[in-house]
């Protein structure tokens, strides 16, 4: 397949490496220069703008931070729309809004091409090592046809409709649960770690009796280590995922009041200099609150 891959951030980086693994012929394109040099030692181009790197593409990925960097790369004279061949397929495996979402598909649809959500759970590890999980929703016949796509980059991938958007709130979904699950592992830590329990300890028994899942043993081994840099998931978009998570309950009529919390959380980390933590740094501040070093 000739595909397009624009965005190679930690993520990103591990996805277009299994795509040119398998077989893939790929052509990149990335804001910043520089990031390509061994993935075009694999075999893959490089293109000067996302127009020229989907204009011979029969899918073109995007895996970028936020909704400004997508819509960027989408629209305008040298954007995907423009020159993103009829019947091709965008698929986009950022963590966005429900509401971009709605508007993307929108507008390949009106300049006949397709567009597929599929974000992805998983750190830049997984992405690595094809372990990723991919949620998708679309037309049952392009999810199909994307799906070679989806198993050089994961593990399993789950249909969750045939409109793109529901793949975007199940991916918020999953990251406000995510969030929440630090915010609770903070809070649990700091209590007994105030007692004088080792945490390390604690976090064995926990991770071996209730709660053997690979979300506790993965987050509660940073925070018992205290391992918040490099980050593999920076916290400013952890705040940006819960703020729209939270954008997309007020549209629905759903209050979220833990959300609401971890809105709050995500902005006291990043004010007081946490910008470049992992956002499972967001733990530390029970203990904080709790005058523990």
């Amino acid at each position: 397949m000739n595909i397009a891959f624009l965005g190679l951030g930690q993520m990103g980086i591990g996805m277009a490496a299994n795509l040119i693994k398998a077989g893939h012929n790929l052509t990149l394109y990335n804001r910043s220069r520089g990031k390509a040099a061994h993935l075009i030692a694999l075999g893959a181009s490089e293109a000067e703008t996302p127009a020229q790197a989907v204009q011979s593409a029969q899918f073109a990925f995007t895996m970028v931070a936020a909704d400004d960097a997508l819509e960027t790369v989408t629209y305008g004279d040298h954007g995907i729309l423009s020159a993103l061949p009829k019947d091709a397929i965008h698929i986009s495996s950022s963590t966005i809004s429900v509401a971009l979402s709605e508007k993307l598909t929108l507008a390949h649809a009106e300049h006949g091409q397709n567009f597929l959500s599929a974000p992805v759970f998983g750190r830049p590890d997984a992405a690595t090592a094809a372990r990723l999980a991919i949620v998708t929703a679309g037309p049952h016949h392009i999810i199909e046809t994307a799906q070679p796509l989806f198993d050089a980059i994961g593990q399993k991938t789950f249909i969750l409709g045939d409109h793109p958007p529901i793949a975007n709130l199940v991916k918020l979904s999953g990251n406000f649960l995510i969030a929440s699950v630090i915010e609770s592992l903070g809070e649990a830590m700091a209590l007994v770690g105030k007692a004088g329990v080792d945490l390390h300890a604690y976090l064995d028994m926990l991770t071996n009796t209730l709660f053997a899942a690979p979300v506790y043993k993965t987050y509660g081994a940073l925070i018992a280590n205290q391992n918040f840099e490099p980050a593999g998931f920076a916290a400013p978009l952890g705040q940006k995922d819960i703020r729209l998570t939270l954008a997309a309950a007020e549209h629905l009529g759903v209050p979220l009041p833990i959300a609401s919390l971890l809105r709050d959380r995500f902005l006291t980390l990043i004010s007081n200099g946490g910008e470049n933590l992992d956002w499972s740094a967001i733990s530390k501040l029970a203990a904080k609150d709790s005058g523990q070093p």
